[in-house]
């Protein structure tokens, strides 16, 4: 059984381990972080996701990090709901229009 040593998010200071061993082999902090935006987008399989949630359950600093991204993700999908001038649209649908223009007068 592979061991990761941190705090655990209860504040306790210790090694965090996959208990008994019940989830298979556990990631160490590397293989957690790389794998941090896939399991935020769910595009890991169930096995996979069980590893990293306990990890990230028991690691502070990786917990952090993922609690981090997933509130920054909300609060950019909040921010972005915002309605495009149409104006805007217009202008940069005309931009695109020249510019291709100008492309196949190239060739």
């Amino acid at each position: 059984m592979s061991e990761n040593v941190g705090k655990r998010k209860d504040g306790e200071s210790g090694t965090a381990v996959d208990p008994a061993g019940l989830f298979g082999p556990s990631v160490d902090c590397t293989e957690a972080v790389h794998e941090l935006y896939h399991y935020l987008d769910g595009e890991l399989t169930e096995e996979r996701r069980e590893v990293i949630r306990v990890h990230l359950d028991f690691c502070g600093p990786c917990g952090g990090a993922a609690e981090f991204e997933a509130e920054l993700r909300r609060v950019i999908a909040n921010r972005c709901k915002d309605r495009v001038p149409e104006s805007l649209i217009r202008r940069v649908a005309e931009a695109i229009d020249e510019e291709s223009r100008q492309h196949d007068g190239e060739h």
